[in-house]
């Protein structure tokens, strides 16, 4: 069976935070696509929310919502030739999202549903499943069971740092070898690893400095991918701007990130 993880790529899962607008949507697709002609050793697959349902506040920006999100997917998949990743949250939404998106995530405090996993795996899509900030590494063994009692034909495991204190995540880099374990790709999610959550006034805020040490001690410890989200102008973004890595500033940092899993590859043969 074919499947999109490549363990000869360093997997990318690249994107903005809220597929927001066309413009950006082509923005950051043609970014990665310079990204991908240079650095041939990354498999990138572009991600985007259609609704950040999970917002701090009942203000914050929810997106685009299902229908013009999964337009701006299917753009993004037709002119640029990415595969493309969204998350859902209801059960209702994974049937229009499967038409589309060659992987749904599950989102990480919903990794325990059982019906949201089920109806996922059903698919035959891949399915990305976040750790919950909840989990220890340990208890992904049982989201993977779910997964594969659904008959999920590729399964992701991503790892986003776990609750520590009040607004803050930590991130255990002996995951990435627990993880492994259950027999699936483990990523890093180093945009929201680095998120505070709820400490910007009715939103999160986030420490995007510390995205690029973070990803590269992951890819060290045996991450096999990447989750990075980027935007042409953080600062200005409706979702995440604070943790989400500026698209001029993806470059320099995929080159020392590949640099880093190349190494850990070698040594893995």
């Amino acid at each position: 069976m074919t499947t999109l993880f490549d363990p000869k790529r360093l997997l990318l899962i690249a994107g903005p935070c809220s597929l927001e607008s066309e413009r950006v949507c082509r923005t950051v697709a043609e970014s990665l696509v310079h990204l991908r002609r240079s650095r041939p050793e990354l498999n990138v697959v572009f991600k985007g929310s259609f609704d950040k349902a999970n917002r701090t506040s009942a203000a914050g920006a929810r997106g685009t919502g299902l229908e013009a999100g999964l337009r701006l997917l299917d753009l993004v998949k037709k002119d640029y030739g990415f595969p493309v990743l969204t998350d859902v949250h209801e059960t209702r939404q994974i049937g229009p999202v499967a038409s589309v998106c060659d992987v749904i995530q599950i989102p990480a405090f919903l990794c325990r549903q059982t019906d949201l996993l089920l109806a996922a795996a059903a698919t035959g899509r891949i399915v990305n499943v976040k750790k919950g900030q909840f989990l220890s590494p340990q208890e992904m063994v049982h989201v993977v069971g779910k997964l594969r009692e659904g008959k999920a034909r590729e399964i992701w495991q991503t790892e986003r740092g776990t609750t520590f204190g009040y607004q803050n995540l930590v991130v255990d880099m002996r995951s990435f070898m627990i993880m492994r374990q259950n027999g699936c790709p483990a990523i890093f999610d180093a945009t929201h690893a680095v998120q505070l959550p709820g400490a910007g006034g009715g939103r999160s805020s986030g420490q995007r400095e510390f995205v690029p040490p973070l990803a590269r001690a992951a890819l060290a410890a045996g991450a096999d991918g990447l989750f990075i989200e980027t935007h042409p102008d953080p600062a200005n973004a409706i979702s995440d701007g604070p943790n989400m890595i500026a698209l001029a500033d993806m470059p320099a940092l995929m080159n020392s990130c590949v640099a880093i899993w190349k190494a850990v590859h070698g040594e893995r043969r």
